[in-house]
């Protein structure tokens, strides 16, 4: 254990997460997400939380990744398919974590955008979320001393 950080950041987790590196993505996905077709096509590392729901992982990462301030939008959810301005439970959580921690609220991506983007991915996390639409993509920033 180490002290000051999430029990929900396990090692593979904060291994992969430090491996990025500066406009690299990571995918926080539900459980629903073809997570394991996406990673081989990717090439990313999938780390799987089943007993956490995507909004826990999220809130958990943030306390230790800085997301890029530099280039925009830096999150991107998945947009409902059939209503693109519908806003899912989930991602009015997302909105509220990310505000939380300094960052602007996600934009959303057409479903098969959100796909293919996530196939560039460096690292995806799956989570036992049920929920639909309760994935989310942050690029990775720069933490400097100035």
């Amino acid at each position: 254990m180490l002290k000051n950080l999430s029990p929900l950041l396990t090692p593979s987790l904060l291994f992969g997460l430090s491996k990025m590196g500066h406009g690299d993505w990571v995918a926080i996905v539900d459980a629903n997400f073809p997570a394991h077709r996406v990673s081989e096509q990717a090439g990313a590392a999938l780390i799987e939380m089943p007993g956490l729901s995507s909004t826990q992982v999220l809130e958990a990462i943030l306390n230790v990744f800085p997301v890029d301030v530099f280039e925009k939008p830096s999150s991107l959810t998945m947009q409902v398919v059939g209503d693109e301005t519908a806003v899912p439970v989930p991602v009015s959580e997302f909105g509220r974590l990310l505000t939380q921690h300094g960052e602007s609220n996600p934009e959303s991506l057409e479903r098969f955008a959100f796909y293919e983007l996530a196939r560039s991915t460096s690292v995806i996390v799956q989570t036992g979320d049920l929920r639909k639409y309760a994935n989310i993509l942050l690029r990775k920033g720069v933490i400097s001393v100035d």
